[in-house]
């Protein structure tokens, strides 16, 4: 019988270094006041080499599609890519209820108003948004 010959040993495929992300992130400041709209398109301006009406008109177009997702019979919910999720929850009525333990002070009973049906609109952050905070 013919000698067997040893399998060859696989090297792992070496990965090419990771790049530092924090070397290609641009210094942001932490900023002390809150800005006012104008100021805020005036910075975008200014960073984004675009004329103040068109970052205007870039804002304007974003609320409209956010609105186009949430309105009455729409998906219901629009997401701006790691930064945060818009969604629209339906609240159904709530019937009118009378002698109800009351919360706040043990023993009594309190009635309770009808409310009608309605719709929230919440925003949670996403990752990016949070690891912003920190």
């Amino acid at each position: 019988m013919a000698a067997r010959k040893a399998p060859a040993k696989k090297t792992p495929a070496k990965k090419a270094p990771a790049k530092k992300a924090a070397a290609t992130a641009k210094k942001v400041k932490a900023l002390q006041e809150r800005y006012t709209k104008t100021q805020i398109l005036t910075q975008i301006a200014e960073n984004t080499e675009l004329s103040r009406k068109q970052v205007q008109s870039v804002l304007d177009e974003l609320s409209d599609i956010i609105e186009g997702h949430i309105k009455k019979r729409a998906v219901g919910e629009f997401v701006l890519p790691g930064l945060l999720k818009v969604s629209a929850v339906k609240k159904p009525a709530r019937k009118a209820r009378k002698n109800v333990p009351n919360p706040f002070k043990p023993g009594e009973t309190m009635d309770v108003a009808a409310k009608p049906a309605s719709v929230q609109v919440k925003i949670r952050p996403l990752k990016k948004l949070k690891d912003m905070a920190v």
